[in-house]
């Protein structure tokens, strides 16, 4: 192998079974993949110094492509099913060959890298790829080792990334030609057939995801920021929601956007960079976000680009909508060193309620937090997503990122649960949503109020207000909070029409309801009473 870079580590890749005679350029800066993309054709520069990308056909994750092995080690302890499909070791292995084959015969790029700012609790990662802008991305996204740590790194896990490379379903035993796995046994991510950068991150957050609650450590999908007084607070989201936009506050410190651990003593981020949505991004209401798409670093993912003026198009979803910046978090003005808080003083679930239902803010009992947590709820809209019509969809992900958590979301509910009492931490549901009716005929929660309910749930004001218990979902809604206009704290009241309120709430009940049946036979009698009442 020829092996280039100031930082190659004395652990080389004859201990993954790669022997080649190609380029192997260990733990490059930005710079050197910047150079490299664009002398490969893989990228352009932005106007105020992007890289931008484009992913091909796979804009998202593949949701169908994603396997665990079934293995002895871990197979009773994965919760099998839709979410987490298993694959066999022979094919497993099968696919492993091919990949090796195709990797020795280019030009490779590795990554050393963690998986957790916590010393204690993160995972060694090595990301191998034989394409320079993926190799930036995941050098981004992932925590970086201090120098003096490279020249002796020893991968714990490693991701084997051909974008390129095609599987044969019938023979490998997968759904498409694509394919991303797991083998906890084996500490292996194999990924092929997407260019979706984002499945590399994922892929760590299911290891992480699997082997934290064993130590007794909360893994969580969520955002996650501090406040001057050392107050840490949590945002539970799925994608739309507001999970990364109001986690970066101006008037509080982000310690992460996506993905961390809640052990007994901090709250960690599991990274080191940020991946934010960027479509129709809003320089006004996220300046912090906006000014990241023209800083020289980010990766921009399959945004539109005038190629004589290098302009920036954030409004346009020609490529996807779903269209995304991956930065170093050190690209956000107000973050914590370390990527590192203390456990949590308040817990924000974040909905995006397009059925005009939900109050823009309610607070939760622990029972209803742990419901709520389990149940992962939002719904999606047209231009979302591919095939949605003119009405609202709901949408479930257990613990609100149900595609990442290998283990029952009982684990992760008790584990909640426990560390909520633990902590006295108070709960609330945000709904970032549709108010005054269902989407189309309201219009979406003015960010101003989402926010200014925020700061009041956050600072404390909004101890001392009264509240009222709703008809339908049994939580504690604020009447009033500095800001905002205490009409809008009464969803029913925002509607022309009381009754299509009560029709459309009796609706969005029986959704909750019957997604929670699955579940409540891993759970108590007090968090099944906790959910809705039809």
């Amino acid at each position: 192998m020829n092996n280039i870079g100031k930082y190659i580590s004395s652990s080389g890749l004859a201990r993954h079974n790669l022997s080649s005679d190609k380029n192997i350029h260990w733990n490059m800066g930005t710079e050197i993949l910047y150079e490299h993309s664009i002398k490969l054709g893989l990228g352009i520069v932005g106007k105020g110094g992007a890289l931008v990308v484009e992913t091909g056909v796979h804009t998202g994750r593949s949701a169908t492509d994603k396997f665990i092995v079934k293995e002895a080690s871990s197979k009773d302890n994965i919760w099998w099913g839709k979410v987490n499909a298993s694959i066999s070791e022979e094919n497993f292995d099968k696919i492993h060959s091919q990949i090796l084959n195709y990797l020795e015969q280019r030009d490779l790029y590795v990554q050393d890298l963690y998986g957790g700012t916590d010393p204690a609790h993160r995972i060694s990662v090595r990301a191998i790829s034989p394409s320079p802008w993926h190799s930036l991305f995941i050098r981004n996204l992932l925590v970086r080792p201090d120098v003096a740590a490279l020249a002796d790194f020893l991968p714990e896990f490693t991701i084997l990334h051909a974008p390129e490379m095609k599987v044969d379903p019938a023979e490998v035993g997968t759904n498409s030609e694509t394919v991303i796995t797991l083998n906890m046994a084996k500490k292996l991510v194999l990924i092929a057939g997407t260019s979706y950068a984002g499945e590399m991150k994922k892929s760590v957050f299911s290891i992480l995801n699997y082997l934290l609650p064993e130590q007794g450590i909360m893994p969580m999908h969520c955002s996650a920021n501090i406040g001057n007084d050392g107050d840490t607070a949590i945002f539970f989201g799925l994608s739309g929601t507001g999970k990364t936009t109001l986690s970066a506050d101006p008037e509080r410190r982000l310690i992460g956007d996506d993905e961390h651990g809640w052990s007994d003593t901090s709250v960690f981020n599991f990274e080191g960079g940020c991946y934010a949505k960027v479509i129709r991004l809003s320089q006004e209401a996220e300046p912090e976000i906006y000014a990241t798409t023209s800083m020289f670093g980010t990766v921009l993912e399959n945004v539109v680009i005038d190629p004589d003026t290098r302009e920036l198009d954030l409004d346009d979803g020609t490529k996807a909508e779903n269209t995304r910046a991956a930065y170093p978090i050190t690209s956000i003005p107000n973050t914590t060193e370390g990527g590192v808080g203390s456990p949590p003083k308040n817990i924000i679930m974040l909905t995006a309620d397009a059925f005009g239902v939900m109050p823009p803010m309610a607070r939760l009992t622990p029972e209803q937090a742990m419901y709520h947590f389990m149940s992962g709820y939002t719904a999606k809209v047209a231009g979302t997503e591919k095939g949605l019509g003119k009405e609202p969809v709901a949408t479930f992900s257990a613990c609100f990122g149900a595609p990442f958590m290998p283990r029952h979301p009982s684990v992760y509910g008790n584990l909640l649960r426990e560390k909520i009492a633990r902590h006295e931490v108070t709960c609330w549901l945000v709904n970032t949503g549709w108010t005054g009716g269902v989407y189309g005929v309201g219009h979406r929660m003015p960010i101003k109020y989402t926010r200014a309910l925020l700061h009041g749930a956050l600072d404390g004001t909004l101890n001392d207000v009264e509240f009222r218990i709703d008809p339908n979902f049994g939580f504690e809604i604020p009447l009033s909070c500095p800001g905002v206009d205490s009409a809008v704290l009464d969803p029913r009241g925002t509607w022309a029409d009381g009754d299509a309120y009560d029709a459309q709430a009796a609706h969005l009940v029986g959704l909750f309801r019957n997604n929670f049946t699955e579940y409540e036979t891993h759970v108590d009698e007090s968090v099944k009473a906790a959910g809705p009442i039809l």
